[in-house]
């Protein structure tokens, strides 16, 4: 399906295997990021519904935090975006690359 905004689909499989549209992302005033906003927002813009400057004016969002999102999604799937599963994320990373942190150099 086109959509009037040339080059970009009008709709795709949002994260819950259903139709999203532009009009089904989250609102732009949106100040609790659930999960479902979250992993729609990620989709919306993995598969060019809006591109990811986009996203990040229209949620004022910093990159770090998108990217951050994405990464729980690939690592974790939708739930690693719950934010009490952070730190047991962050834990696990710190046991894979070990307990002592690397000194910086002098």
């Amino acid at each position: 399906m086109q959509s009037e905004r040339p080059g970009r689909p009008s709709s795709v499989i949002g994260p819950l295997g259903q139709p999203l549209t532009i009009e089904d992302l989250p609102p732009r005033n949106t100040k609790r990021w659930v999960i479902r906003r979250k992993a729609e927002v990620v989709a919306g813009v993995r598969a060019g519904l809006i591109t990811l400057e986009e996203a990040c004016e229209m949620y004022t969002l910093t990159l770090e935090e998108f990217m951050s999102w994405q990464k729980l999604i690939d690592e974790h799937g939708l739930y690693g975006l719950r934010i009490t599963r952070l730190q047991d994320y962050r834990r696990q990373e710190e046991e894979s690359v070990g307990q002592d942190p690397v000194p910086y150099p002098a």
